[in-house]
């Protein structure tokens, strides 16, 4: 009895081992929202930092998250590092490149996992709105490509992206009202 059990979880562990090896070198997820705003006044609230944390769903999700700023104020060059409870964890984000129509990121995240991802935002006028879109792309090495078979990384970070484009959303139009 113990033989064959042991024979079962050798199977198990060997398919999801051989199914996590048929599965791609990288991940992307990304979310799009219409905005009621102009690219003009969106494009503010991405590519400075300072900005990007009134309306980023990670910053809400730990009142107490400790972070430092450096670099310019926006643009290319200005960072932000951060220190969170085990939802939000530790890293930094830098801003790599910055146009009214695409601003590029650095994601460096050391706990709860190493990881080195992209994140890009594509600013799109779209007649009186604007298409914004959020997308992170990365590297799937072996482990990850295993933990991905678990847990659905477009579920788990497309939710927070939703939130962030609804608070974007929600910003970016009260202060075209304002206007």
């Amino acid at each position: 009895m113990l033989k064959l059990t042991l024979l079962i979880l050798a199977l198990l562990i060997g398919g999801v081992l051989v199914l996590a090896a048929t599965r791609p070198d990288y991940f992307r997820v990304q979310r799009t929202a219409i905005v009621q705003a102009a690219p003009e006044r969106i494009y503010p609230l991405i590519s400075d930092l300072r900005q990007f944390n009134t309306w980023n769903p990670y910053e809400k999700k730990d009142p107490n998250i400790v972070g430092a700023y450096s670099g310019p104020p926006s643009g290319p060059g200005a960072a932000y590092a951060f220190t969170g409870n085990k939802e939000v964890g530790k890293g930094a984000i830098r801003i790599t490149s910055a146009t009214p129509q695409v601003v590029r990121m650095d994601l460096v995240m050391l706990e709860p996992f190493q990881a080195d991802n992209r994140v890009e935002f594509r600013i799109e006028p779209a007649g009186p709105a604007t298409k914004v879109t959020w997308a992170l792309e990365g590297k799937a090495p072996f482990f990850a490509k295993v933990i991905h078979l678990f847990l659905d990384m477009d579920s788990m970070v497309g939710k927070d992206f939703e939130a962030g484009l609804a608070n974007l959303k929600s910003i970016a139009e009260s202060t075209r009202r304002e206007s």
